[in-house]
């Protein structure tokens, strides 16, 4: 038996949750209700503020947890958008094209929760396939397609792992929506 054939019996072998196994480190768990606002989300994932605006605007990824509403309203992004934001930062890092990672975006929201952790994305720079076995991401490489993969469970941990050191809300927390000019007008007739 070959090395290849030795490696690819162990993979078999290795149960389908294992690759959440490998990184069982003394993360907080999140609360499952909690939303980070938007500029929390950009310090995770290493993106500008106009650019999660502009995915939010075209649809791409939608906070599921609050939109927003009008002016100075606050946009709330659960735990799984933020997991997906990053993943779109990562592919587009890679040189993915924005209609591909619209069509990978799709897959993964149909996804459960839990789905999400055993996902590996590989891609060969225009296509992206979402690979659930060690099976599948063998017979990509070996066809010559997958170039780059990312695996969905270490993002999970990285995010959870930065968020869980983060500021947080609740969806029920009360908005209060201030009108600066109303403000300042009142301070100055005041005094």
């Amino acid at each position: 038996m070959n090395r290849s054939e030795q490696e690819s019996m162990q993979m078999e072998s290795l149960p389908r949750d294992a690759q959440g196994l490998l990184f069982d480190d003394d993360i907080p768990a999140l609360d499952d209700e909690a939303g980070y606002r938007g500029p929390t989300v950009c310090s995770v994932v290493g993106i500008t503020y106009r650019q999660l605006d502009y995915w939010a605007r075209t649809s791409l990824i939608v906070p599921s947890i609050r939109a927003a509403t009008g002016s100075g309203s606050q946009r709330l992004y659960s735990f799984r958008d933020v997991l997906v934001v990053k993943i779109v930062k990562r592919l587009l890092d890679a040189g993915v094209s924005l209609q591909q990672i619209r069509v990978a975006v799709s897959h993964l929201q149909g996804q459960g929760v839990e789905d999400l952790s055993q996902i590996t994305l590989m891609s060969d720079g225009s296509s992206v396939f979402a690979c659930t076995s060690a099976n599948e991401v063998i017979d990509l490489v070996q066809g010559g397609q997958g170039v780059f993969g990312i695996a969905v469970g270490h993002v999970w941990r990285e995010v959870q792992g930065t968020l869980s050191e983060l500021p947080s809300e609740r969806p029920d927390d009360e908005i209060v929506e201030v009108d600066e000019l109303a403000m300042r007008r009142a301070q100055k007739s005041a005094g």
